[in-house]
């Protein structure tokens, strides 16, 4: 929950759903200027495959997406190879591309099979060769798959187009607010409610294994914080003591909770076991700590505190050390979301009289403000440390904006009827 938000009052009710819902819309709004050109050849087909989803338009889209790739369009390339034997190098070459990927499908009863190998256009070597398999019914998560493996064929970082992405969706329901949480894969296709509450729902956040949420509910009249087994859609309540219980951040191990309690008159940021419920406090002092999440090591943690006399960013080495505070470039810092190298954290940054996307590098000190819109908050690092994503607005809409890393190159994904925000990037699952 952003500080500027903390102390909303608001009341509440709940209603429990899991069906499919509205997609939120892809629009890419600026591509990186040094993106690698690669053909993404569409996926010969054998036996009854079904109609719809194409594993090669994916594949293109998920790698354009990135921002790291300009796939070359259909329309241009001069065959259609779906072998090695079929590729001539030399036409690639005159196309400009560095990459071609091939491949084909086929169906064998209530399963698909994508045979597919990426070549280096230059050398003429092939750096990839597998096969994949999944249900008929799951063709987008078998392309998902191959941007995967392609991209970390090509860059040597695992690919995160298999992930998923949990928000906050707000659009007005016979005349009241219905706020719904929401899970879809990273391109906002395949969206499916989780919960739907005519009260606010804030700050989901991913357990390790990506099987269950936490988040912050307002069903009860008050802040409470819920864990929720996407798998079976279970809820259990964690944290419902008086005053606040927010901004809820899981460990490494997923055996506990960082989370934001006034219970005894003050926010402090306490460690709760999930097992034996027993609370840990881990700050101590009469100004505001809150936003707590835990470094790439999972022994320190990064939080929000205004003891300087605004909202600033502040690192613990581990919960016993003293705080030590990262950011001094703005009055306004806050929501911190290290990456999973241990190099940055990147959080709120107020300029003037607008928010901003911001990332320090933590050995230097170095502050970069990553973003050019106005109104950003919420951000979320992709588990394998190369996009970003976070919540905007555009106009007088809601959005969901991913960047690179460095900002070089963008998506937007808005929601196609009322706002979306308080996005949480989902962790990669082998």
């Amino acid at each position: 929950m952003p500080l500027r938000k903390l102390f909303a009052v608001i009341t509440l009710a709940v209603l429990v759903a899991n069906s499919a819902h509205a997609e939120l819309l892809i629009r890419i709004t600026e591509g990186a200027d040094a993106a690698i050109p690669i053909a993404v050849v569409p996926f010969s087909e054998s036996g009854a495959v079904p109609p719809g989803d194409k594993v090669g338009d994916i594949v293109h889209s998920d790698l354009a997406m990135s921002g790291e790739f300009s796939p070359l369009p259909a329309e241009k390339m001069l065959s259609l190879p779906s072998r090695r034997e079929e590729v001539f190098f030399r036409d690639w070459r005159l196309l400009g591309q560095r990459y071609v990927l091939v491949g084909g499908l086929t169906r064998t009863g209530d399963r698909v099979s994508a045979r597919y190998e990426l070549f280096d256009v230059n050398t003429e070597e092939r750096l990839l060769g597998e096969t994949a398999a999944a249900p008929v019914s799951n063709i987008r998560s078998l392309a998902h798959h191959v941007s995967d493996k392609v991209y970390e064929a090509i860059t040597g970082v695992p690919g995160a187009f298999s992930t998923k992405l949990a928000y906050i969706t707000l659009d007005r329901f016979n005349g009241k607010p219905r706020y719904r949480l929401q899970v879809s894969d990273v391109d906002g296709k395949r969206a499916r409610i989780r919960l739907e509450s005519q009260e606010p729902i804030l700050s989901p956040a991913w357990s390790p294994d990506g099987k269950k949420l936490a988040y912050v509910s307002f069903e009860t009249g008050k802040p409470v914080i819920f864990v929720h087994e996407l798998a079976t859609g279970n809820r259990t309540k964690v944290a419902d003591f008086p005053g606040l219980n927010s901004a809820p951040a899981w460990s490494n191990d997923g055996r506990s909770l960082l989370m934001t309690l006034s219970k005894d008159g003050n926010a402090e940021i306490y460690r709760m076991n999930l097992a034996s419920r027993q609370l840990t406090k881990v700050t101590n002092h009469w100004a505001i700590d809150t936003e707590a999440s835990w470094d790439h090591s999972g022994d320190g943690l990064f939080f929000t505190s205004d003891r300087s006399g605004g909202p600033q960013i502040y690192y613990k080495k581990s919960e016993s050390a003293a705080p030590r505070r990262i950011t001094f470039g703005s009055r306004y810092n806050a929501r911190p979301r290290p990456d999973n190298t241990g190099d940055f954290v990147y959080y709120v940054h107020q300029r003037n009289s607008a928010f901003h996307i911001a990332r320090t590098n933590l050995e230097s000190g170095e502050e970069t403000v990553l973003t050019r819109t106005e109104s950003d908050e919420s951000p979320s690092v992709s588990p394998n440390g190369r996009m970003l994503i976070y919540a905007t607005k555009q106009g007088s809409d809601s959005v969901l904006t991913v960047i690179s890393v460095d900002g070089g190159a963008a998506y937007s994904l808005p929601a196609s009827e009322g706002d979306v925000r308080e996005p949480a990037w989902g962790p990669l699952v082998r």
